[in-house]
């Protein structure tokens, strides 16, 4: 049965989670909906539509009902295609389909909004109509202050009634749609019903304050809202605006990024910023990734060398041959995988939207409890008790609270990928920061990923050239880095390499086929002598090879040892440092290993972490179980053969030139290809922890201390308003200053500071 596709819409005036949980309530009561995913940091929705059910324009309808700006999201758009709605404010997109559901990023629906005019998208903040209301409550309240100095209080009153009479009529239609949208205990209910209350018990300047200190609040969370997006729409940005592209007769064509399609080529130009994913055709040239990745050192790139969209062209002129499409190109994939990581929810938010759940109910309890207990039990009067009971409401909204975990997590989310740190979730980011472990495998990772033949053996009475020779051949088609530098060393040698049939791989173990009628295995000795191939003088030889750090594959010709192949892949330049700067956060590293003992501790030893070695596949899975016993595991790899530990530990990473296979299993991924990064992850998962504990301390502080002080009678209700809005936007200013995260680390010893 076939599945149907999901659609897709940009949704602009979400601020807070519970703007999503609005937008998923509405639309997922709609006939045939289902799957409703709203992303408040990407403001996208999509959802899956049953055939002959409701029509995409009544899901608009819907959601424009609720004072949102909406647009459809055409499949195929690149990074700067769908803009939002209104013009100049853009929010980038790249659209795929998912046939796989996400975390909806939805809190308590006890809170909303007035949104800002859909004809509004795109101008600056102090021509919103938020921004008119606060500048209008604002001269009524300062122009009743100043009248108050020379005019009695009765007629001063008047002019503090008008102004909160301003103020309610769009917070009181807005909360009786939300009322009607079955959320009767929003923000906007709670403040209408404290406002007009506190007018009719003759507090008509505290009313006038509240609502004027609420619209402020508005209008700063809005402010707040977009900053933190402004993370994700820098990385769109690093994409020209045009491309030059070299027509057939060498003519040259300026086109938008997106009309780039497989197998165009490129003209790009010193200075230039490369628009495409592709391969160098001609030319060379220094690239600065570092837009990209991170990296801050440019790198020589010549013919055949891949380079990522969004790089800068340093020094030559290159042409440069399209490998993808623009909506599946670097830069794409980077900001899909941010987008997606920002709905997904981390365990801390999920247990904060669970309290927030009981905090409104309970807060409204109190406040209940707060107007008809006193005057039976403390001979308080019934209006004090009132106005008390009233301020209480005012602290009983939880979206401080609400906002205070996804607002780190967006912006953590946000820093890191500009940093070359990509993270898929909320989740991943937090359980990176709580890890005991990091697992990384060798080839590719702890080294360069790039071996080289450094010796060729033959058995007694054999020849070194067709050893070499039957190994390339059985390697022909492989991208393992081992069999390319067998090929590589072949084609330097100009050794012949004939055809071989029947080619297969038993993972971790061998590659084998026929050449020439010989059956022929190139593989690790281990395996060759579980197949019972005798090696006779080569076993000293492999010994030999092996505890200088190679490693060495046995080349078996019809079950006879016919050579011996040593191999070596340096260490990456960093990665001693990046080693040591995890030990000083505190974590083991660990190096799992398929290669044999000898080779796995001499390269462990010399970058000062423990080895396991020769480990296949399934081996790793049952490392990375044992060592989850001793608390979270973070596994770092970049090989089709890392997926099924990356996949079975707490936080699988895979680095920059890792396979796709490990990018898509990876729950995060580090760009500039450096060790140094994994610390750089834990180090950025440790500081946006901080921050979500920082802004749930301010969050419940602010409101358990103004409840005290209110009950008390020392605050009245400005400040209770205070401990809504007030925590709410400081909450997202804090979370906002991860935007500035820049990972240090000291060459020496690896001693870090964020």
């Amino acid at each position: 049965m076939p599945t149907e596709p999901r659609l897709q819409w940009r949704v602009g005036g979400m601020d807070c989670a519970a703007c999503v949980a609005k937008v998923t309530k509405a639309v997922g009561r709609l006939p045939g909906v289902s799957a409703v995913e709203v992303n408040l940091m990407a403001e996208r929705l999509s959802l899956t539509l049953a055939p002959g059910t409701t029509s995409r324009e009544a899901v608009e309808q819907q959601v424009t009902a609720l004072g949102y700006s909406v647009a459809p999201i055409e499949a195929g758009r690149g990074p700067r295609q769908a803009e939002r709605v209104g013009g100049g404010d853009r929010c980038h997109d790249h659209d795929h389909d998912h046939d796989h559901d996400h975390d909806h990023d939805h809190g308590p629906v006890g809170h909303g909004h007035d949104h800002d005019d859909p004809a509004e998208a795109g101008l600056p903040w102090w021509r919103t109509g938020k921004a008119r209301l606060v500048w209008v409550l604002g001269a009524l309240v300062l122009g009743a202050y100043a009248l108050s100095l020379a005019l009695p209080q009765r007629l001063t009153d008047a002019i503090f009634l008008v102004a909160t009479l301003v103020a309610l009529v769009p917070f009181g239609r807005r909360a009786i749609a939300l009322a009607r949208a079955g959320s009767p205990f929003s923000i906007e209910t709670l403040m209408c019903t404290a406002a007009i209350g506190a007018a009719v018990i003759g507090a008509a300047e505290e009313a006038a304050v509240v609502v004027l200190l609420f619209a402020v609040g508005e209008l700063l969370e809005t402010v707040a809202a977009g900053r933190a997006r402004d993370g994700i729409r820098a990385l769109a940005d690093l994409m020209p605006r045009t491309a030059l592209r070299l027509r057939a007769d060498g003519t040259i064509e300026d086109v938008k990024p997106e009309a780039l399609v497989v197998g165009d080529l490129v003209l790009v130009r010193p200075g230039d910023r490369v628009p495409c994913d592709g391969v160098i055709a001609e030319g060379q040239s220094a690239l600065d990734e570092s837009p990209v990745t991170g990296e801050s050192v440019p790198v020589a790139r010549g013919p055949g060398d891949a380079v990522v969209a969004g790089s800068i062209n340093a020094d030559g002129a290159i042409r440069i041959r399209v490998t993808r499409a623009a909506a599946d190109n670097t830069i794409a994939r980077i900001i899909r995988m941010v987008e997606d990581a920002t709905a997904s929810r981390a365990p801390t938010q999920r247990f904060i939207e669970r309290f927030a759940a009981w905090w409104t109910p309970g807060a409204m309890a109190v406040s209940l409890l707060a107007i008809l207990l006193p005057p039976v039990l403390l001979d308080w009067d019934w209006w004090t008790s009132l106005y008390r009971g009233l301020a209480v409401l005012l602290i009983a909204c939880p979206c401080a609270l609400v906002i205070s975990v996804p607002a780190a997590m967006a912006s953590g989310l946000s820093a890191g990928a500009r940093r070359g740190l990509l993270v898929k979730g909320g989740a991943a980011l937090e359980a990176m920061g709580a890890a005991r472990t990091v697992a990384f495998d060798k080839t590719g990772t702890l080294t360069e990923g790039r071996p080289r033949v450094t010796e060729v053996l033959a058995a007694e009475g054999g020849d070194a050239a067709a050893v070499l020779s039957l190994a390339a051949a059985v390697e022909q088609g492989s991208s393992h880095p081992l069999a390319r530098a067998i090929l590589t060393e072949a084609e330097a040698r100009g050794v012949p390499v004939p055809a071989a049939e029947a080619q297969a791989a038993i993972p971790g173990r061998a590659a084998t086929g026929t050449v020439a009628g010989r059956r022929v295995s190139v593989g690790s000795p281990r395996h060759a002598r579980e197949e019972g191939v005798g090696f006779g003088s080569l076993e000293q030889e492999a010994t030999r090879l092996e505890q200088a750090g190679n490693t060495v594959a046995a080349v078996v010709v019809d079950g006879m040892a016919a050579g011996l192949i040593a191999l070596r892949d340096e260490p990456r330049g960093d990665a001693a440092q990046g080693i040591a700067a995890l030990t000083a956060l505190g974590l083991t590293p660990v190096m799992l290993t398929g290669d044999n003992r000898r080779t796995g501790a001499a390269i462990a030893a010399a970058l000062g972490l423990e080895a396991r070695a020769e480990l296949l596949p399934a081996d790793k899975l049952r490392e990375i179980a044992t060592l989850r016993e001793a608390g979270p595991v973070v596994m770092v790899g970049d090989g089709i053969n890392d997926a099924p530990a990356l996949a079975a530990a707490d936080v699988g990473v895979a680095m920059g030139g890792g396979t796709d296979v490990a990018l898509e299993t990876a729950d995060a991924a580090v760009l500039k290809d450096r060790v140094t990064g994994v610390a750089e992850l834990v180090a950025l998962s440790r500081a946006t922890m901080a921050n979500v504990k920082q802004n749930v301390a301010v969050a419940v502080g602010l409101k358990g201390l103004f409840l005290v002080t209110t009950m008390a009678g020392i605050t009245g209700l400005w400040p209770a308003i205070l401990a809504d809005t007030g925590a709410t936007v400081l909450v997202t200013l804090n979370a906002l200053r991860l935007l500035g995260w820049r990972p240090v680390i000291t060459a020496a010893a690896g001693d870090r500071r964020s």
